[in-house]
């Protein structure tokens, strides 16, 4: 086996090995009969505040095996997806008209700081209100925190096109639609996706969100569910899926990034050259 790969494989040994030895102290910190009163008077106190992490697997488990949870995950899944790809597009135009804009970019930058700077969870009643309890509102949260981590990289981007490569390709005749086709875009599209993990995150978080605060359907609707039946077992098996939920998410956008981007040079390739 070569040393990377036994180094990957024993990188992965340590993170499971760390992952079971967490569960170990949980279950032993919860248990009534493993260890003695610490923080509670009564030890079962301790099992209704935090959970027993048998029990919250069995919720799990009992949530695949009937079918309950898929749907509710299919939901996350749609506003997610819905939210990244109209909050992408969105902040890639926007990002565009104003690099390349300097008169609209001076006009609209203080408006641009202003609604970055508002807490965009303070919107979702808003939205609850304008487009409903249905995944509408929740895909406009969404939005409304990729729009601004995309437009602000595809903004950079564009302000970073060597003025070199732009002048040495107005000498060989691009017109405008050619500059912004081969050298403008393919900039922004280097700056997006270096962001994608982090759009893509904050579309989960939006869709999440916006379920928790007001809702039908999805995982944040059973979380909030759960919570207001005080079942915390439930409420830690809803957010131990949608933790794995969320890395699905980040390892599927990492698979689709290094596909899109296996023309950037890898680190060191440049200096060879």
């Amino acid at each position: 086996m070569p040393a990377s790969n036994a180094s990957k494989t024993r990188l992965r040994l340590w993170q499971a090995a760390l992952f079971v030895a967490f569960l170990a102290v949980w279950h032993a910190m919860t248990s009534p009969t493993l260890l003695p009163p610490l923080y509670f008077d009564d030890p079962n106190k301790a099992a209704f505040f935090f959970g027993e992490p048998l029990k919250v697997f069995e919720r799990i488990w009992a949530w695949f095996s009937s079918g309950y949870i898929y749907s509710h995950l299919w939901v996350t899944l749609l506003e997610t997806i819905m939210a990244f790809v109209v909050g992408t597009v969105l902040g890639l135009a926007a990002g565009l008209w104003l690099a390349l804009s300097p008169t609209a970019s001076a006009l609209f930058d203080p408006y641009i700081k202003a609604l970055n700077s508002m807490p965009r969870v303070i919107l979702a009643p808003i939205f609850g209100v304008w487009f409903g309890l249905g995944m509408a509102s929740k895909v406009a949260l969404g939005v409304t925190l990729v729009f601004f981590i995309v437009f602000f990289n595809v903004f950079q981007g564009v302000k970073e096109v060597s003025h070199t490569v732009l002048s040495n390709a107005r000498i060989l005749g691009a017109s405008d639609r050619q500059l912004l086709r081969h050298v403008y875009v393919p900039s922004a599209m280097s700056w997006v996706f270096a962001s994608l993990h982090n759009s893509v995150g904050l579309a989960f978080v939006g869709a999440v969100v916006g379920e928790y605060l007001g809702s039908s359907e999805g995982v944040g609707y059973v979380i909030l569910q759960a919570e207001g039946t005080f079942d915390i077992n439930a409420v830690f098996a809803g957010i131990l899926v949608l933790t794995v939920f969320a890395l699905l998410l980040d390892w599927a956008v990492t698979l689709a990034e290094q596909r899109l981007l296996v023309w950037q040079p890898r680190g060191g390739e440049t200096e060879k050259i």
